[in-house]
């Protein structure tokens, strides 16, 4: 195997995790809320994450690579961290999406570092996918950002 492809194996993956924390994010996003409008919205936010995990392992396969299956131990830890706080700050719409907007930051930041690898190393082979993908995760948190200030201007 290339070391160009070693690369990309280790950006697909690192992304990989990254899609499966924002999978569990909007699920556990769509459990704490009872607004039906938003619970529908962060189901399908959900899948679609499962949707760009599925399209990272493919390209990793065929890559030649193995590849990650699993959510980051950051995002775990994250998740026990929204589960405590929310026994005491409670779990009202706004709390919600504050933690929705925290989990797009980091799958936007994890996205402009992985085109920043893709640029520095050449890695032409996935640059569609990973910019096609950014450009969503950009559109998610846009949306959830929007709906973050709705639900605190109403409060």
């Amino acid at each position: 195997m290339t070391d160009v492809n070693k690369e990309a194996i280790s950006v697909l993956n690192d992304l990989i995790e990254t899609s499966k924390d924002g999978q569990e994010g909007f699920k556990t996003c769509a459990e704490d809320i009872k607004h039906p409008e938003l619970k529908a919205l962060f189901v399908t936010r959900a899948a679609d994450c499962a949707t760009a995990a599925a399209e990272l392992q493919a390209a990793v396969r065929q890559l030649g690579g193995e590849p990650e299956t699993s959510t980051s131990v950051s995002g775990d830890l994250h998740r026990r961290w929204v589960d405590v706080k929310a026994m005491f700050t409670g779990k009202d719409e706004e709390a919600v999406l504050n933690e929705a907007e925290r989990g797009e930051d980091h799958a936007l930041k994890a996205y402009k570092e992985a085109i920043e690898k893709i640029n520095k190393h050449n890695l032409v082979s996935i640059r569609d996918l990973v910019e096609r993908q950014y450009h969503g995760v950009q559109r998610n948190h846009d949306q959830v950002k929007a709906l973050r200030n709705q639900a605190r201007a109403r409060s």
